[in-house]
């Protein structure tokens, strides 16, 4: 993929001594789910899949293949029924998967994390001429229209419905959804067939620059007050401002005031120790690798690796964690 020409491998980062003792990694070929291939999962699941495929097969005989899902509530699907070993999830979704809440009918108690990987920001792009204040209250002037919302069974469906019902809507009963990736759903925006899309994402998404590279200023997208960051987060404490320079995408002239929520990479808990352990350390080994890919990973970091994680970590991540003298929290330690 083309986009892989543009990775560097990169020099690794200081490992302190071991608190544990270290243990062989067992052969493993493991499948990484990820979501459409319009926006940042993909991209990322692909880096990091080829990050362990270059570090970890020739040495560990660990491999890890990516794949394109449905994305986060399929994740979770797929990490517990063994169809997949390792899945990037939002962060609402691993809040839904610890609490059993939501779209997941009971616990997931099997879950782990690993890392978290980068904020995924709201991205709630209209048609201009539905446009009054520019703020999300335009979208919940929208009810009764088509609007994309994303796939079904899919985190971001599930995010946005989240979201928008602490703005007082119903996605299922107030819009016509036209369900879709991010690509399928920028072009039904910008071919007239939906009035309004949703694409939370690590900026700047591809499925975002194209469309707005092509629609010009038939579209635009939204900014999000204080009062409706408040309203939507609904005390969950997962979103938080976040601003888009102008010039992310094309066209932008202006900031763009929106809101965030982390993305975390899971895994079962069942996996063996040392080979969680060795991924989790490679991947901080090579950052540089993976953020030459997609800038939105520009935001990993050893101090934030942990952050807001909504499920304990497996215990090879945090025997790595330990090593590099972070300071774990008791909720993230795993019974």
């Amino acid at each position: 993929m083309n986009y892989l020409s543009k990775a560097v491998l990169a020099a690794s980062i200081a490992v302190a001594a071991p608190v544990a003792q270290a243990q062989d990694a067992e052969e493993a070929s493991y499948i990484l789910a990820t979501a459409s291939t319009g926006g940042t999962y993909y991209p990322v699941g692909v880096a990091l899949s080829t990050l362990v495929k270059v570090k970890l097969e020739p040495s560990q005989s660990i491999g890890m293949s990516a794949i394109s899902s449905a994305g986060s509530g399929e994740n979770v699907r797929l990490i517990r029924e063994g169809e997949a070993q390792f899945g990037i999830l939002q962060g609402l979704f691993g809040y839904y998967a610890a609490t059993g809440t939501g779209p997941v009918s009971e616990p997931q108690e099997h879950l782990r994390s690993v890392t978290m990987l980068w904020q995924n920001v709201e991205q709630f792009v209209i048609a201009s001429d539905a446009v009054n204040t520019g703020t999300m209250t335009d979208m919940v002037a929208l009810t009764g229209e088509a609007v994309a919302l994303g796939a079904q069974n899919s985190g971001t469906i599930g995010s946005n419905g989240a979201l928008m019902a602490g703005l007082g809507v119903d996605i299922n009963e107030d819009y016509e959804l036209v369900y879709g990736g991010y690509g399928p759903s920028a072009e039904a925006l910008q071919n007239g067939q939906v009035k309004a899309i949703s694409t939370p994402a690590g900026v700047p998404t591809g499925a975002i620059s194209q469309l707005m590279a092509s629609a010009g200023d038939g579209v635009k997208m939204l900014n999000w007050t204080a009062e409706e960051l408040a309203a939507a987060d609904a005390g969950r404490e997962l979103w938080t401002p976040y601003l888009i320079p102008a010039g992310t995408y094309p066209g932008q002239i202006e900031d763009i005031n929106t809101i965030a929520q982390p993305n975390f990479l899971a895994t079962h808990a069942d996996l063996p120790e040392e080979n969680v352990y060795q991924i989790t350390k490679t991947i901080y080994e090579n950052l540089p690798f993976l953020q030459a890919i997609h800038p939105a990973t520009k935001a990993m970091s050893l101090e934030a690796a942990i952050a807001g994680l909504p499920v304990p970590l497996h215990p090879g991540a945090a025997r790595f964690y330990q090593e590099q003298g972070i300071e774990i929290p008791a909720r993230l330690i795993a019974n």
